[in-house]
């Protein structure tokens, strides 16, 4: 291009004389719809258990209660055999000196009949926890996964857009999974601990404070090593957590660029890619493990070093006669000093079972943390109140009717003052002076103009990412616009609720996304109540209803894997058809003829010309033949318009579009 072309084209695009940003900025707005990325402060761990626990009541309100009444009798009858054990030794060292064991087993009799209805008692209680606490756990995943779900389909696309898929899949699987294990065992296991250890050190005080003092010595000591390994432990779990969800989302997308990468012989690349998230995830998973698989030996250890304490004290308690203060007023004796070892063995076991969960407390803690985390994003916001109603006339007059075949749609706009406007729905779309960006202090569209009059065909050309689909994904609402108005049918279009609002309009996409399911079921996703007819129908506008004769089921035959087993021009034909079915006033197409060839696009167009034909369509292309008979051709370049016109006009301007057309220069 010569020097002074390229003057006159970058004034036209107005680079050296840049339009000043408005005062009105879009930060909090955009602000308002980011997703939250704050560090987790001191105590965040302890509100996550909070909120879980608070969550599980909510699921449960009946049957948690029952699990927690059934697991504190369990554990305090678990508390119960040293006294009896107590009690049967007083009995056997009296019976020693007299001699009357006759008399001794008619006592012990009745302590081994209470012992035995408590241990059937006990496992009674332990058996009806457990199954319910499997219904419990289940139960909660599966709601859990339907929050998430439910609470996914209300977010913004921008958060889609700022998450790798293979993380946000991380939550229903690992993340999920991780609560698996901690609602199931480890809360179960820590609570009865918890209440056993309880009911434990009560009945040593009733036997002897001396010897419960030196139990809750090395229990403090054994508490001290829990929590220092097990802090450091918890770290590298929440970190193994949060690695797991960036590797799935490393392979995911590596899955699904396969080609690119083998095409540009990236394998080696990808593999070393690969291998440093993986090295990473390795060193947290062993660091968590190692310090998780340190603790268990260290505090069985001193469990066993605590025994011998006791032993070895209460020893030398009976041997030098000190008094012993306990709630019974029993002296130092065999038979309170054997059971007391028995209890010390039952404690420093219990602690031992907290230290084996810690590691499921903190993955699921992790996961739990994850997965609030993703359902407190922001939903998307829809303020609007006008809806789409079906209508008829009735002596000349427009009225709302529950006749969803009447083929006549209009806004129903609910006004200040109690009044209720229905307004046609034609199809008139009007961007005034629209600025965007999809960052704070970043600006993607500057003062941007367009007006569509119903059935009228808009062409938007520019090079990638001139700001062609942004715009379409405004008047979707995808966003919202930072400043100016976009009118649709003379409404703004904020006014409208976003599901009344696209139900308005109709897409085609350069990519495409099947289902799995039927062609049929793929076509009547355009619009579920769609009769088998009207979807054939679609097809037929669309051009799709010959080659899907020529599958093997016709429309049975069954898609899986977004429809591999078609053509790419073939998957496109269906998405055509899928918008037929739907029969919007306003269609938007943004390269939906990229993937087809020649051919195919010659008999596609004909099609799309009926289906566009009496509705309002926005057209984005890169062929400028696609283009030609629009009603306008907007030439877009860096978020600015640049040029305005009917293909003869631009041509007669020998302008920008002139040069394109003609060659002159890429559109790139």
């Amino acid at each position: 291009m010569s020097n002074a072309v390229s003057e006159t084209f970058k004034n036209t695009l107005g680079v050296n004389s840049p339009k000043p940003e408005k005062e009105e900025d879009t930060r909090q707005n955009v602000a308002r719809r980011q997703v939250p990325t704050a560090p987790k402060k001191r105590g965040a761990r302890g509100k996550t258990l909070g909120r879980l626990l608070k969550t599980l009541f909510s699921f449960y309100p009946r049957l948690l209660p029952m699990v927690l009444i059934c697991i504190v009798v369990s554990a305090i009858l678990s508390s119960l055999p040293a006294t009896y054990m107590q009690r049967t030794l007083e009995i056997v060292t009296d019976t020693w000196q007299s001699g009357d064991w006759t008399a001794a087993a008619a006592r012990i009799e009745p302590l081994i009949l209470s012992l035995i209805g408590i241990y059937l008692v006990s496992l009674v209680l332990s058996f009806t926890y457990t199954r319910t606490m499997a219904v419990i756990t289940q139960g909660s995943l599966e709601k859990f996964r339907e929050k998430l779900f439910d609470h996914m389909q209300d977010l913004p696309i921008r958060f889609f857009d700022t998450r790798q898929h293979g993380d946000i899949m991380s939550h229903y699987t690992n993340d999920i999974d991780a609560l698996r294990q901690m609602i199931g065992q480890s809360l179960p296991n820590i609570t009865l601990t918890i209440v056993t250890c309880i009911s434990v050190i009560c009945v040593m005080v009733y036997y002897s404070v001396w010897l419960a003092i030196v139990v809750v010595a090395g229990v403090l000591f054994m508490a001290y090593m829990t929590k220092v390994l097990g802090s450091r432990s918890a770290r590298n779990f929440v970190a193994q957590q949060k690695m797991i969800g960036v590797v799935e989302g490393h392979v995911e997308e590596i899955m699904n660029g396969q080609k690119v990468v083998k095409v540009f012989c990236h394998e080696q690349a990808a593999q070393e890619d690969f291998d440093v998230k993986n090295e990473e995830l390795y060193r947290a998973a062993r660091n968590a493990n190692m310090y998780t698989n340190t603790l268990g030996p260290i505090l069985m250890n001193l469990g066993n070093l605590m025994y011998v304490i006791v032993a070895l004290v209460g020893g030398i308690f009976i041997e030098a006669n000190v008094p012993n203060l306990s709630v019974s007023g029993l002296a130092f004796s065999i038979a309170v000093t054997v059971p007391f070892l028995n209890m010390t063995k039952q404690f420093a076991g219990q602690i031992g079972q907290i230290s084996q969960q810690i590691n499921a407390v903190v993955m699921g803690l992790a996961g739990a943390e994850r997965i609030f985390e993703m359902m407190d994003v922001e939903p998307e916001q829809d303020e609007g109140y006008v809806t789409l109603v079906n209508t008829k006339m009735v002596n000349g007059k427009l009225v709302e009717t529950t006749d969803t075949k009447s083929g006549r749609w209009a806004w129903k706009w609910p006004h200040h003052d109690g009044t209720t406007e229905l307004v046609p729905l034609e199809g008139d779309v009007r961007l005034n002076h629209v600025d965007f960006g999809y960052n704070p202090g970043h600006t993607v569209l500057h003062d941007v103009s367009v007006w569509a009059e119903p059935g009228q065909k808009i062409a938007f050309v520019g090079a990638t990412g001139a700001g062609k689909t942004t715009i379409t994904n405004l008047i979707n609402r995808f966003y919202d616009i930072a400043d100016g108005k976009i009118r649709y049918d003379g409404i703004n279009i904020n006014k409208i609720k976003k599901d009344d609002l696209r139900h308005s309009l109709g897409m085609v996409l350069q990519d495409v996304n099947l289902f799995t399911g039927t062609v049929m079921d793929n076509i009547r996703f355009g619009r579920l109540d769609a009769t088998d007819e009207e979807c054939i129908a679609a097809a037929k506008l669309a051009g799709a209803h010959g080659f899907i004769q020529r599958l093997p089921e016709g429309y049975q035959t069954m898609l899986t894997d977004n429809g591999s087993n078609l053509s790419q021009g073939q998957r496109q034909l269906l998405s055509i058809s899928r918008a037929a079915v739907a029969d919007p006033p306003v269609m938007i197409l943004d390269e939906a003829t990229s993937s087809i060839d020649t051919r195919t696009e010659a008999i596609v167009q004909k099609g799309m010309d009926a289906l566009m034909s009496g509705r309002t369509t926005f057209v984005i292309a890169h062929r400028l033949s696609t283009v030609q008979n629009s009603d306008a051709i907007i030439v877009l370049d860096h978020g600015r318009i640049i040029e305005r016109g009917s293909h003869d006009e631009l041509i007669a301007k020998r302008g920008v579009y002139y040069q394109l057309y003609t060659g002159a220069f890429e559109l790139e």
